[in-house]
């Protein structure tokens, strides 16, 4: 027998879970979000972009102290403590946690600690620390996130061979480190430990690093990583890697050098869906290479149950598992949905320099058919840039000749993530280069160089 009734039950708290928890309140649902960590905020929040950005900020301000003497203030060399620079993520981290404890108060979402499981058509079932309860619902949604993938022939043992929720907990800073895997979350951590004084070598399988970006940023960016020291070998395949008593010795293919030895080898080949052991099969919902599949309103085979997030075939981004947990809990409330549209998810990695994208590439316009012109401003060529010492990339648009629609924008640079911003906008709105080109940006800003890729998309750039 059910120990509560609720209209809707989501099980995982990250930001798909717990945003949508919320949204499902506030529309007048009793909701109650299921987590099996002691606290709120699922992967993103306690092991993943919160964490790993405070580390970022640990390392960029490392780096800022270092470039000082440039702009005329004398200062020590920095020395990292790793220990206090790991305690202040870990606060960083709490303090997000309890937000989410407050926000669930204020809208009324019971949170409720424990493994869950779907029991029956409308029964999750909970194992906490006080045992096992049973709980009714309309509606359940199953946004239960992924876990780190690892690699048979290298799998992770949280010493030599880590994975990215180990390397957010090292003490000791690694005198060298292999990454394998070079997409945001291994570009990320190549970057950081850089910043912290480690000799990186970051090794891709494919033939350039964050390979779902445009092209020109990719290889744009390999040339500013190569600058700071990394080494970067795209092309190269990991045939062994033998744990020794000093590190790591891996053997590789394809790439400028058959060995490669470090102290540590961060394994960062994606992820894989958290979705075993949940109860899915009993209930008929459909399965694909371990995915749930779900329609344009996130419903599986089962309709009044829904799946969102990472347990989805859609980006592993935590703003794209909020914008679905939104849709599904106003679907649930009865309200009109608009499908997501997923050309439109803004893209970010926050290595150093950043990289910031939305809509189609250069390369994915011309394939859909479109007559594509391209507009690019250096942010060498940008007074604010200059002024904070930041010259690195540029702003690239990708525009339709026939309508003038702006199609895409990638930026590698300084704020690159807070700058795609704008490009959100301007997508959503269909709005043309010519609008864009025609907004006045205020000066002296690194939003101008947005400004000055619409110009120069048209044929029209001033300032190069």
């Amino acid at each position: 027998m059910a120990q509560e009734e609720f209209d809707l039950i989501i099980i995982g708290s990250g930001p798909g879970g717990y945003v949508a928890g919320i949204r499902a309140a506030q529309l007048g649902l009793k909701a109650a979000v299921v987590e099996k960590d002691p606290k709120f905020g699922g992967t993103c929040g306690l092991r993943g972009c919160i964490p790993t950005k405070a580390l970022l900020h640990t390392a960029a301000v490392m780096d800022e102290i270092r470039d000082a003497g440039d702009l005329g203030i004398t200062v020590a060399e920095p020395v990292l403590d790793i220990v206090k620079a790991q305690d202040r993520k870990q606060k960083v981290v709490d303090s997000n946690a309890k937000g989410i404890d407050y926000l669930f108060k204020k809208n009324k979402v019971a949170g409720l600690h424990g493994v869950g499981r779907i029991t029956g058509p409308h029964e999750v079932e909970v194992e906490g620390p006080d045992g096992k309860k049973t709980y009714g619902a309309k509606f359940i949604m199953i946004a239960t996130g992924s876990v780190p993938r690892d690699v048979p022939i290298a799998p992770a043992d949280g010493e030599r061979i880590l994975n990215s929720d180990h390397v957010l907990e090292l003490k000791k800073v690694p005198a060298t480190l292999a990454v394998l895997g070079a997409g945001a979350v291994g570009t990320e951590f190549a970057s950081i430990y850089t910043s912290f004084g480690t000799k990186v070598t970051l090794i891709e399988m494919l033939p350039r690093i964050l390979p779902i970006e445009d092209e020109e940023v990719s290889a744009e960016l390999q040339k500013a990583l190569r600058k700071r020291g990394i080494e970067v070998m795209t092309g190269t395949k990991l045939l062994s890697a033998e744990k020794t008593d000093s590190g790591v010795v891996l053997r590789l293919e394809g790439g400028k050098k058959d060995t490669v030895e470090a102290e540590m080898l961060l394994v960062a080949i994606g992820r894989k869906p958290v979705t075993e052991n949940l109860g899915l099969e009993a209930l008929g919902i459909e399965l694909e290479r371990g995915y749930v599949k779900v329609n344009a309103q996130m419903q599986t085979s089962v309709p009044h149950i829904y799946a969102i997030g990472d347990v989805i075939n859609t980006p592993w981004l935590a703003h794209v598992a909020s914008a679905e947990g939104i849709l599904a809990a106003e679907h649930m409330a009865g309200q009109t949905v608009k499908p997501i549209n997923y050309d439109r998810v803004p893209s970010c990695t926050y290595c150093d320099p950043e990289v910031g994208s939305v809509g189609l590439t250069e390369a994915k316009a011309r394939e859909r058919g479109y007559d594509v012109q391209v507009g690019k401003f250096p942010f060498s060529a940008l007074g604010k840039a200059r002024i904070l010492g930041k010259t690195a990339g540029f702003v690239k648009i990708v525009r339709d000749k026939k309508y003038d629609e702006i199609l895409g924008v990638h930026i590698l640079g300084v704020q690159a993530t807070d700058l795609i911003a704008e490009a959100c906008v301007a997508l959503q709105l269909e709005s043309t280069d010519e609008e864009l080109m025609h907004t006045m940006h205020a000066h002296p800003t690194l939003s101008e160089a947005v400004m000055e890729a619409a110009h120069a998309a048209h044929g029209a750039a001033i300032h190069i």
